[in-house]
Parts: structure tokens; sequence; C-alpha cells
């Protein structure tokens, strides 16, 4: 293939795992001839050592300080240094698993289509049993929505999904990623390569394996920051949110409304109703969304109260981000 490719790496005490994703990426990069940044945000543990030694073996891997720490950050920092000599960027996440071929593949996808923007779709799997349950919530609509990416749905166009692969020309036409955004990030950039009219494109000819957090208060750390960063998002474009989006909104609500039980047992029937709905849904995304890890029946109750915690995190991020919003100054 004649693109141009530059591989992005962001990484933060990742020496666990960079090690074996890197020996993998050297065969990719090999066959596209293509860059590798690894782009550190101040690791404490040997993912810098790990990289450095790997470097000194070849060119095509150069390890890069991420002041700033955060993922989008590091990508822009990556592309401001070595974009202009590429075509294409691919964000690998190191906490991610890929099959030998995912960035050859997405190289071939962009070439075919022609497009802005190559997603894919992400197959959470989990290994402890609360994490397997998290993955059942998240492969399913119970914990998702219904997002394409994370559902099966495609191939085709799709507003947002996975990043995978971005033409470095549509990156550096809308500016990058918004490094104000912590969380959210990329679907706010996804929103601004479509009103340039870049297509989003879905594939189906790879994706990649996501590991989802494997305690309950990782959970609610990152889904409150996904319903603030979505919040922020909403404000930012002025953008009408998706039913999907807007139902998760009640929860807090109804658990707050709860605390009026005191006077009347009526204030409890939302929480209840939401509450048996999560479970009863859960333990069919159990049956479904978890054929080959087959979270033992007992514990399936626990996919619902996965996706209970991510709606409540979800929605209290969101309204934490509405109250404290006429506070702060945002950027525009």
């Amino acid at each position: 293939m004649s693109a141009r490719t530059l591989i992005v790496v962001p990484t933060l005490n990742e020496g666990r795992h960079i090690g074996p994703l890197l020996d993998g990426l050297l065969v990719e990069a090999e066959a596209l001839g293509a860059r590798i940044v690894v782009a550190d945000g101040g690791s404490s543990d040997d993912t810098r050592a790990v990289v450095a030694a790997r470097a000194a073996l070849t060119p095509c891997i150069t390890l890069l300080v991420n002041p700033r720490r955060i993922q989008s950050a590091a990508i822009n920092l990556a592309v401001e240094r070595f974009g202009r000599d590429h075509d294409y960027l691919i964000r690998i996440d190191a906490h991610g698993s890929y099959p030998p071929d995912y960035c050859r593949r997405l190289v071939a996808e962009a070439e075919e289509r022609g497009v802005g923007s190559v997603v894919v779709p992400m197959d959470t799997v989990g290994h402890a049993p609360f994490q397997r349950a998290v993955a059942a919530a998240q492969n399913s609509p119970i914990g998702t929505g219904g997002s394409a990416h994370r559902t099966g749905k495609g191939p085709g166009p799709v507003d947002h999904g996975h990043h995978a692969l971005m033409r470095v020309a549509a990156f550096d036409e809308v500016g990058g990623y918004d490094e104000s955004f912590r969380f959210n990030e990329d679907a706010e950039l996804d929103h601004r390569l479509r009103q340039a009219g870049h297509v989003i494109w879905l594939t189906d000819r790879t994706g990649m394996t996501y590991y989802p957090r494997a305690t309950m208060a990782g959970l609610f750390r990152q889904y409150f920051g996904y319903g603030g960063g979505r919040a922020r998002n909403i404000f930012k474009h002025r953008m009408r949110p998706r039913l999907r989006q807007i139902a998760p909104l009640a929860i807090l609500p109804v658990v707050l409304l709860a605390g009026l039980s005191i006077v009347h047992w009526a204030f409890l029937v939302p929480l209840a109703l939401w509450g048996l709905g999560c479970i009863a849904l859960g333990m069919h995304a159990a049956r479904k969304y978890d054929p080959q890890q087959q979270l033992p029946i007992a514990l399936s109750p626990l996919v619902g109260w996965a996706a209970m915690i991510m709606h409540l995190a979800w929605s209290s991020g969101f309204w934490v981000h509405v109250l404290q919003r006429p506070f702060r100054r945002e950027a525009v």
C-alpha cells in the first residue's frame, strides 16, 4: 500500500500491555511503511523504558512526551510533529486488543471508500464476574442505547463510532481534538468532521476488543465523565440530544425523588420500576450478549446492576455539568 500511515498510541502506566502491543504493531508498520508514535503522559511504571528499548532497535518507533497527559492532547501532539508526512492517522488504545491485520484493513477500507474517517465495532470482554457483567451490558442496548459501533450495526455511514483511522488532512482541517474535553472528545470531533462534509464510515472488516472497568467505583467515574462530556458537547454545538441520550437524564431525578418516600411510599415507584426493568433486561442481555463467556445464571442480575451504575453515573455527570455551567467559562 502506498498510503503513508501514522500510528499513534497514547499511554499512561501501560507497562503490562505496551510491549506485546508494540510487537504486534511492528508487523503492521513494516507492511504499511508506517511510523509508530507512543505519546506518554508521564507514566510512573516501566512504560517508557519498554518503549525506549524497542525504539532503540527500530527507527519506526518514536517515544513522545505528552505533558498534558490526556489522550486528545497525545494525538494532537503526534499529528503536529509528524502528521505532515502522512496521509492517515490510526489511533490505538493501549488497553485494547486488535487482530493482526487491523491497521492494514483500516487503510484498505479508507482507500476504497474515500472517506474522512473509518470507525470500528467494539467487542467488550470481561474476566472477573463483575467485569463480565459490565461487558454484557456494554455489548447490549441496555448499556449503550443502541450505539451502532457497540451493537454490531453496519457497515455504513454513522454519526459517531470508536475512533480508528482518520485522514490527516481531515483531522487538520477541523483542528484536531478539542483538548478542553477529557471525555466525549471523540464524539465532539466527529460532529465537526460531519459539519465539514466528511463521511464517518463504520467498517465490518475489522474491529477491536475492549476490556471494561472491573470495579463499581471505576465504572461510575468513567460514566460520570461521559455524562459531563456529553453535556459539554451538546452546549458547545447547540445540538439536539437523541432519545437514547435524553432517557438517562431522568435517572438522577428518580433517585433523588425516592428520598421523599419518607412522606409517601409512592415516591419509590419510579425507582423500583427502573431497577426491576434493568435487572430483567440485564438478565436477557446476559443470555444474548455473553454467549462465549457464559456468565452463570445466578450472577446474571449483575448485568442489570452494572447498567444501573452506568445510567446513574451518566445522568449525574450530565446534571452536575449543567448546574456548574453558569460558573464556568466554556471554550467555544
